[in-house]
């Protein structure tokens, strides 16, 4: 059975805290009064207290701006600008979360599989080619890479770990799931952007995927199942224009999610003959602080529960398909003792709904 080895994670260097953020949105937005204290309202009730970036403008009071223009009438970066600023960042986040992976588990030349993720930057040749050479990996080494699928693309990750695994026995496979969500930042004030400007954040995250793990946080992956609504395709999707990528993220997600939650749940479940109580560690991707709460409402989760995803986004935001990740280290560096059952969900474009099923070795 494949095993989750190891995770770690990385964050660029710079730490924007909300309020700070809001300052910039207000003005970047050129918002009139009634308009800035619904934005500050909202900011406030996020959930979030501090983001990362690739950019220092964000929380940057002085004149020393390297991206974004402090004036709204001034031009905004081009879509090659932030694709410039996507390769230069990306791959070195990404590195570093590999190497803290895989540190007293394998060395880089054991590595026999690469899955990276991403869908806020593409190139060609890209990141997977990017981090083979800067890693010194087997020029032979499998590679492969999923790309524009959003915050649920980390678990069908984990599943295309897991095939590779059980097709061949000695793999150690490698995903890292990288993000540079606040580059896209687009100065029209509309609900979306807003909604966009609010809750994203960049981070990486790496995964390492192994049948023959000794150590002692691994987790045994067990199943995934996935479901489709196909009525939200339009509150959550993913666009790429000459502006940048743009997000489209509805207020109604939360009701469609709870509309939802209780048969994808009791179905992924099934597969394994448990119930929710048979769960003590909830994994769940923190798509905002509105989403943590429809599902610890409707499956009467408490909040111990829910913990894991609050603290990821309170202190890092909505970094899309790291996300999942980050939530998931928590919960192996936490006190889970043998047997017990971890189950995590995460949603993205679709609206797509993706759980996976792991258990404590």
């Amino acid at each position: 059975m494949a095993d989750i080895v190891s995770i770690a994670t990385a964050s660029p260097p710079f730490a924007h805290k909300q309020v700070d953020i809001l300052q910039y949105m207000q003005k970047a937005y050129q918002l009139e009064a009634d308009k800035k204290r619904k934005l500050a309202f909202l900011y406030h009730h996020s959930g979030i207290e501090t983001r990362h970036s690739a950019i220092p403008d964000y929380g940057d009071t002085n004149a020393n701006w390297n991206f974004l223009p402090k004036n709204n009438q001034d031009a905004f970066p081009s879509i090659e600008h932030r694709m410039e600023l996507y390769k230069k960042n990306a791959s070195v986040l990404s590195i570093e979360a590999i190497k803290k992976c895989i540190e007293s588990h394998i060395n880089s030349d054991q590595i026999t599989h690469l899955i990276t993720i991403s869908c806020t930057g593409m190139s060609a040749p890209g990141l997977d080619l990017e981090i083979m050479e800067a890693m010194q990996l087997s020029p032979s080494l499998f590679r492969t890479s999923i790309n524009f699928m959003g915050c649920y693309a980390a678990i069908h990750g984990l599943k295309m770990a897991k095939f590779i695994c059980d097709s061949e026995p000695d793999a150690q496979v490698i995903l890292v799931a990288t993000e540079l969500c606040t580059i896209h930042f687009q100065k029209e004030y509309t609900l979306e952007n807003a909604s966009s400007s609010l809750l994203f954040a960049d981070g990486s995250a790496a995964v390492l995927v192994s049948n023959n793990s000794t150590c002692s946080k691994a987790l045994q992956i067990e199943s995934f199942h996935s479901q489709v609504a196909f009525q939200g395709k339009t509150d959550m999707a993913w666009e790429i224009s000459s502006k940048g990528f743009l997000m489209t993220l509805s207020s109604y997600i939360p009701q469609i999610i709870k509309e939802d939650i209780e048969v994808l749940i009791s179905a992924a479940l099934a597969k394994k003959d448990l119930v929710v109580a048979d769960i003590p560690y909830w994994c769940i991707h923190p798509g905002g602080k509105k989403i943590v709460d429809v599902i610890e409402q409707k499956l009467s989760l408490s909040a111990s529960h829910t913990k894991f995803a609050r603290k990821i986004l309170a202190e890092n935001g909505n970094m899309s398909s790291p996300t999942i990740l980050f939530v998931l280290k928590e919960i192996m560096d936490s006190a889970i003792e043998s047997g017990e059952n971890v189950f995590g969900i995460a949603f993205g474009p679709g609206l797509t709904m993706e759980t996976f099923l792991c258990k404590k070795k």
